[in-house]
């Protein structure tokens, strides 16, 4: 489904601005028997709002096609886990939380960042569409109300449990279409002093590092700070903090709260506005320049990974991401590239890349095969993909980072 309007501030007309093609979805992983023509392809076309500064994709496919059956878990990456430390122990100070007050996550996956609030004396709940990975939250001690977030699963929630201190929405809001309903449900599940906290892919990191592969179909929108503010104050709250962080190649953390409960707006909020001004974040000429890095990049990875072939030499990947498969599609890396790709998800394992379809496997093949290079697909955790990887070495094996540039080490 093509959208007709800016899901922020309903304006309908969009810049173009990169098109990577028709790709598969990028966690539409395929069983080996599984054949070609199952798979379908959908355009990637990344449009950007002039009126209220919105990156995003402007093509829409049904949520139930891409989340009911999910396999990505947050609970494999040391990193993540403490992040999400971090962000239970920082929100807690910062807004007077207490013991057994509750926090609602959304999208909450295994529910790892639950597990952390649960820790320190909380009451949670997940609510996630995913039946198959809301069964190990659940089996590891997270109830979890399996729905997307929409009104109506609100106001379960609120009957059953009373209404929330904290909810928290982590690499979410950018996968919702209509925002507006979020805001509603928010509403609804919200305490009158209760804290909203969002994490988005920050748009800045994106552009400034040629994160392209940050885009894929489950990603319709790529926020800067001013989008967020508009989409706050439009929904009856108000933008009270921001902070960046580096998770994901650059995120930023979000608070808002209700626009009647008087809770201070932090200056930070006007410092990132200005920052961005600065930065002529709110000029078309910043995104056409992004599209052109885009295309040398493209050039550049293509043009190092033939040469490491042509030397005899043996290439797999790392990191079975959803970025990776951006990357691989868009950029036509195939199995005839990649001897396969290493991840330590077991739901992945076993299966072939859409698109491209190139083998995941169990790490433990990289020393089988001996390889020469690996390419870190998931490059956002490299230190912790080259720390566990680092026997590569022994042998001569080197890394290659393909973000923001051509990297071997």
């Amino acid at each position: 489904m093509k959208i007709t309007k800016c899901r922020v501030c309903k304006n309908e007309k969009f810049h173009q601005i990169l098109d990577l093609g028709e790709t598969p979805l990028a966690n539409a992983f395929l069983k080996k028997k599984r054949y070609e023509k199952d798979e379908n392809f959908y355009p990637l076309n990344v449009v950007w709002c002039e009126k209220c500064g919105l990156l995003m994709i402007d093509e829409v496919v049904p949520p139930e096609i891409m989340f009911k059956n999910y396999i990505y878990v947050s609970g494999t990456s040391p990193t993540l886990k403490k992040h999400f430390n971090n962000l239970a122990s920082e929100t807690i100070s910062l807004y007077d939380v207490q013991p057994n007050d509750l926090v609602v996550d959304i999208a909450s996956n295994d529910g790892t960042l639950l597990k952390e609030f649960k820790n320190q004396g909380l009451k949670v709940l997940g609510i996630d569409p995913a039946e198959n990975i809301a069964e190990i939250a659940r089996n590891s001690g997270i109830p979890t109300e399996i729905d997307f977030i929409n009104e109506k699963i609100a106001l379960k929630v609120r009957n059953n449990y009373g209404q929330a201190k904290l909810i928290t929405a982590t690499n979410v809001v950018a996968h919702i279409n209509n925002l507006d309903e979020l805001f509603r449900s928010i509403e609804i599940l919200l305490k009158p002093n209760g804290i909203f906290i969002v994490e988005v892919p920050y748009m800045v990191d994106l552009i400034e590092n040629i994160e392209f592969d940050t885009i894929y179909h489950e990603h319709l929108s790529y926020f800067a700070v001013r989008p967020i503010k508009i989409l706050f104050e439009n929904n009856n709250f108000n933008l009270i903090r921001v902070k960046h962080v580096s998770i994901h190649g650059g995120t930023i953390r979000l608070y808002g709260a209700r626009k009647n409960s008087n809770i201070e707006i932090h200056a930070s909020v006007n410092d990132f506005l200005d920052r961005e001004e600065r930065m002529n974040v709110n000029k078309i000429d910043y995104y056409k320049n992004f599209a052109h890095k885009v295309e040398n990049l493209k050039e550049d990875l293509l043009k190092s990974l033939s040469s490491i072939k042509e030397k005899g030499k043996k290439i797999a990947g790392y990191g079975a991401s959803a970025k990776g498969n951006t990357l691989l599609n868009y950029c036509g890396i195939n199995s005839t590239t990649l001897e396969f790709i290493g991840d330590l998800n077991k739901l992945k394992q076993e299966q072939i890349t859409p698109g491209t379809h190139i083998p995941v496997v169990d790490p433990k093949l990289i020393t089988g095969k001996k390889i020469d290079y690996l390419l870190i697909l998931a490059w956002n955790f490299k230190e912790e993909i080259m720390k566990q990887q680092n026997y590569i070495r022994e042998w001569g094996g080197k890394f290659i980072i393909p973000i923001p540039h051509v990297e071997i080490l």
